[in-house]
């Protein structure tokens, strides 16, 4: 394909697991180790099932190599942001995850050094032990060159807007780089209306969960302790950019009315906050209208071009995108420059 108007086009949430991660996951499907419902069926689904997509998003997921650039190539995507896919390092245990997210980092920077103009990188960290999460990613950065942080939401239940968690947002904003929080499915305690019609996935349960954690950091004041903390959302801010005047107004009148006694007061209203401290991509969203609506509410700067590589490797998609209504220095914005600034990227 073709890039637009000298634009490179950067994808900036594309998944990858390494072969020790797959085995693991397998393993803990296999003997029954998880009782998060919602992982066993989203990975038992994606590593057990025989059908011919599962296995091709499997394949995929593994290759850091000339598969993966192959259909770069093939949807003209100059550079990919890898992450770990969900649910990471987080569904498993502590003394497990710690270790592996190292391991997982290491492995992602020795692919980016094999590609450095093809591939970058977020770095895997286990917030089950918020001190060593703070390290890890550190040490990613600093010495493995990678661009923040991907934590796939929930770990075990909970958020990160609880305190005991905040040395990991202290760490993004010592080092200036930003926490991609990504999908994974609802925990235990969310998902049971979810499973009897299957909307616990990428159809609904993916966005309605990452909202919440979202929209639970925005309101703990978080941001009020960290001003320069920087988040991005996929998939057009799993909708929350669609309730911005809900929130406020609805937020404001708890606050009035102290509806919440432990609610605690924010400097400024929900939405300043997730207009001036995330950033939102497109992955999965290839639909004009949506991206058009996000642009102009949130800021054309703001907005990041992604593909969901593998799981929504729809290569016409690309087009959707190429022919947004905007100038040229607008979609190279969108395709480049934006990645360019908040991963610190150069092409």
């Amino acid at each position: 394909m073709t890039v637009p108007s000298g634009c490179k086009r950067i994808a900036t949430e594309e998944a990858f697991v390494t072969k020790t991660v797959a085995a693991a996951f397998r393993d803990l499907i296999a003997r029954g180790g998880s009782a998060d419902m919602g992982f066993n069926r989203f990975m038992g689904y994606y590593l057990t099932n025989p059908s011919e997509r599962t296995r091709a998003v499997a394949a995929r997921l593994e290759d850091l190599g000339a598969r993966r650039i192959a259909d770069m190539d093939a949807t003209g995507i100059a550079m990919q942001v890898l992450s770990l896919t969900a649910p990471g390092v987080q569904i498993f245990d502590a003394g497990t995850a710690v270790p592996l997210a190292r391991e997982v980092n290491d492995e992602l920077a020795e692919a980016i050094a094999a590609n450095p103009t093809r591939f970058t990188g977020l770095a895997a960290i286990a917030p089950q032990v918020p001190g060593e999460a703070a390290k890890e990613l550190e040490r990613a950065v600093r010495r493995l060159g990678l661009k923040g942080a991907i934590v796939n939401s929930h770990t075990h239940g909970e958020y990160l807007d609880d305190p005991k968690y905040w040395d990991i947002f202290a760490a993004a904003e010592a080092l200036d780089v930003p926490i991609y929080i990504h999908p994974t499915t609802p925990p235990n305690s969310m998902i049971e209306p979810f499973l009897p019609r299957g909307l616990e996935g990428a159809v609904f349960g993916f966005g309605v969960e990452t909202a919440l954690h979202a929209l639970r950091i925005v309101v703990s004041g978080a941001f009020d302790r960290f001003p320069r903390l920087r988040i991005v959302l996929g998939h057009l801010g799993e909708a929350l950019p669609f309730w911005l005047f809900r929130i406020d107004f609805m937020h404001g009148h708890s606050l009035r009315t102290g509806r919440y006694p432990g609610q605690p007061m924010l400097v400024r209203r929900p939405s300043e906050y997730l207009k001036e401290h995330f950033y939102y991509t497109t992955s999965g969203m290839a639909w004009q209208p949506v991206i058009g609506y996000v642009q102009a509410v949130i800021g054309l700067d703001r907005v990041l071009y992604a593909m969901d590589y593998p799981y929504q490797f729809v290569p016409e998609e690309v087009h959707v995108t190429d022919t947004l209504p905007l100038s040229e220095a607008e979609l190279k914005a969108f395709y480049q420059t934006n990645a360019e600034r908040v991963f610190k990227l150069s092409l």
